[in-house]
């Protein structure tokens, strides 16, 4: 099959698990709609595949995952509506993941040094050596995932979404 721009179309394909995001486009869609769902179609195969394994060999969620990302990068720990913030969730979202890995001892609260009735979350020893040993597998498993990716098609590609970043501002159009 054919993709929008007349190249073979391997994603869209039932070798790679059938239809995806982007299999009802057709030409007639806008370049922009069919980019955009061709990025998410990619995101979303390899972010199912990385929450399928965490949860398969270390037994937690990415979201728990993310949160021990964002905090193993602060090791003052962040607040919630920092937290938050960082990980594009609300605050209740934040709470609940923070609970969980709380009762496992992987993280603590602890008072804000800036403000006593505010709490910021840390991880704990075992949290750091838990996240340290999650990340070292998690980023084997990428690079096997995309090790079929030519390194120049990958910094071409990181080249051009570091452009498509930049130049979006969502926030300012109306």
């Amino acid at each position: 099959m054919q993709d929008f721009d007349g190249q073979e179309d391997e994603a869209a394909g039932d070798d790679l698990g059938g239809p995806d995001l982007e299999s009802r486009l057709t030409n007639e869609h806008h370049q922009s709609l069919r980019l955009w769902l061709r990025m998410l179609s990619c995101t979303v195969r390899i972010e199912n595949e990385i929450r399928s394994r965490l949860r398969t060999s270390f037994g937690i969620t990415l979201p728990r995952f993310d949160l021990m990302a964002q905090l193993e990068r602060y090791p003052d720990g962040l607040r919630m509506g920092e937290l938050s913030r960082r990980m594009m969730v609300t605050g209740g979202n934040v709470t609940g993941i923070t609970d969980q890995l709380e009762r496992e001892q992987l993280v603590v609260r602890v008072p804000d040094a800036r403000d006593r009735r505010a709490y910021a979350v840390k991880l704990t020893p075992a949290g750091r050596r838990a996240f340290a040993e999650m990340a070292a597998v998690h980023e084997r498993w990428l690079e096997e995932m995309l090790a079929d990716i030519p390194a120049e098609d990958k910094a071409s590609l990181s080249s051009l979404l570091s452009t498509m970043k930049r130049r979006l501002n969502v926030g300012d159009r109306s």
